[in-house]
């Protein structure tokens, strides 16, 4: 009796063991390759490393409102990728709707070199928005501070410049912020108003993180992102 007494407490602590070592529920969707992508509800997600002299990044999802990546980059210079979640809009900017979008992230504050940005596209990728939700480490615009202004629901100083391809309009928050709603229609109508850009047709609006340096390994997580265009 007293041997099967053992055999069966040692049973179950190797049940209750097992039980406590079982992995968290696998994300529907993730990739280590530098052009992973992934397609679900209308939006395209991209892993999306493309800068030299980059290090391993994992992005991983469990739909596009709620996914992000782990990234080890080495303390260098240069943007070595810009994971995002992307969705078409395809309308002229005089026949936009109400198009906004939300987001809500969780971030690395230290040890790191990164922007949590919008890229906001033409169709024919002549034009290009660039919103900066938030900042760390040593990171700056392309081209020249132009002024300060409050638009699409935020206080940006804004910079107008090109990087050799396309126009370059770059929304910097004055203040960082994790998460919010950002006005898209009124932007893209501030820019055509100021004269930076015709009545162009909005193309991919685009989310995620610029990340030029995040050694050691970070986690970025989006824990919710929507685009409502209409």
């Amino acid at each position: 009796m007293l041997r099967t007494a053992r055999i069966a407490v040692g049973a179950l602590v190797l049940a209750l063991t097992l039980t406590v070592a079982a992995p968290a529920q696998a994300a529907a969707w993730s990739s280590s390759d530098r052009w992973g992508t992934w397609t679900n509800g209308g939006y395209t997600l991209y892993n999306n490393i493309w800068g030299s002299g980059h290090g391993a990044q994992t992005i991983w999802a469990n739909s596009y409102s709620n996914w992000g990546v782990w990234a080890d980059h080495p303390n260098t210079g240069g943007i070595k990728a810009y994971p995002n979640a992307t969705k078409f809009v395809g309308r002229r900017v005089s026949a936009l709707g109400p198009t906004t979008s939300s987001f809500n992230v969780t971030v690395p504050t230290s040890g790191v070199a990164f922007t949590t940005a919008y890229d906001i596209w033409s169709s024919d990728n002549a034009h290009e928005i660039m919103l900066w939700m938030n900042k760390h480490g040593a990171v700056g615009p392309l081209g020249t501070f132009q002024l300060r202004a409050s638009v699409g629901g935020h206080t940006w100083d804004i910079y107008r410049g090109s990087n050799g391809a396309n126009n370059v309009y770059s929304f910097i928050r004055t203040s960082n912020t994790d998460s919010g709603t950002v006005d898209i229609r009124a932007i893209a109508q501030w820019l055509r108003t100021n004269g930076w850009w015709g009545d162009v047709t909005v193309g991919n609006v685009q989310f995620g993180y610029e990340i030029t340096s995040a050694a050691g390994g970070k986690d970025f997580v989006t824990n919710s992102f929507s685009v409502t265009a209409a």
